[in-house]
């Protein structure tokens, strides 16, 4: 998947989208999903901050390239962290290029609607795909007082799809409509020519994206209204921990299926082979 053959789905079947941050799990991703994004989301689901904003671009620059080394089929989109792209275009195009140099990536996205336009096209003239995104802008949410959704009065519902016009027009390729109140969500997609994905947003939008440590019931704590969980592999693991504790404990592992004794053959090399 490209960023074109994205962006070739508007109005099509929805688009399949998950967050991604290491590579054993985008290995395990990557066959089933049409894009995975390494979002900032990192600095609160990986490094546990209460905010993304403390996220550096050489973190995006490690996680980046741990999960397109692990992709053979997504598309894999990396988030432009704080601070790396607000001082100017240039300064965005800097960031922008080391990514995709630096992880193999596909796109990068940025946060941003009317105030962010000319720096997306700006990045767009000059060969680097962008992914736009709008609603709450999780990057912004000291100014908004919180993770608080989006679209809620006129004026606010207005901004929203302003921003998604302006975000369209400078050329981004899809843009994710997050915590945005339902009907101005179908909006947006309505009005972009370029596809939606949606996160606490609407099934109208022309993809979903959720974050895959919520879906996969392994996020302790607080999961949002939005993040329907399809599993529960935080049990299991607990369940496998627990388990591997009692026989360490009662001196059951290792057994013999897992220890090498002296004078025995060596096992047989099962090196991949070029």
């Amino acid at each position: 998947m490209t960023p074109w053959r994205i962006r070739a789905r508007k109005g099509g079947e929805p688009l399949v989208c998950l967050t991604a941050y290491d590579h054993p799990t985008a290995q395990r991703l990557d066959p089933l999903v049409d894009l995975l994004l390494v979002g900032d989301s990192l600095g609160m689901v990986v490094y546990g901050e209460d905010s993304t904003l403390g996220v550096t671009l050489d973190m995006m620059v490690a996680h980046g390239r741990a999960v397109a080394r692990a992709a053979g089929h997504a598309c894999v989109v990396v988030d432009l962290p704080f601070g790396s792209y607000q001082e100017s275009r240039e300064q965005a195009f800097r960031s922008a290029a080391r990514l995709l140099a630096e992880t193999g990536c596909a796109a990068v996205k940025l946060e941003g609607g009317r105030e962010m336009a000319e720096t997306i096209a700006f990045l767009v003239e000059r060969g680097i795909p962008v992914m736009g995104h709008v609603g709450l802008k999780p990057q912004m949410v000291r100014l908004l007082g919180g993770f608080r959704t989006q679209g809620r009065t006129p004026s606010e519902a207005e901004g929203v799809i302003e921003d998604t016009r302006a975000v369209d027009a400078a050329g981004a390729f899809s843009i994710v409509v997050e915590g945005t109140v339902e009907e101005v969500a179908a909006q947006a997609t309505a009005v972009a020519a370029a596809p939606t994905i949606g996160i606490g947003a609407s099934a109208s939008c022309d993809g979903q994206i959720l974050v895959t440590p919520d879906l996969a019931g392994l996020t302790v704590g607080h999961v949002p209204r939005f993040a329907k969980q399809y599993g529960q592999l935080g049990e299991a693991l607990e369940q496998a921990v627990a388990t591997y504790a009692e026989e360490v404990r009662a001196r059951r592992f290792p057994g013999e299926d897992h220890v090498v004794h002296a004078g025995s053959a060596p096992a047989p090399d099962r090196t991949p082979k070029p």
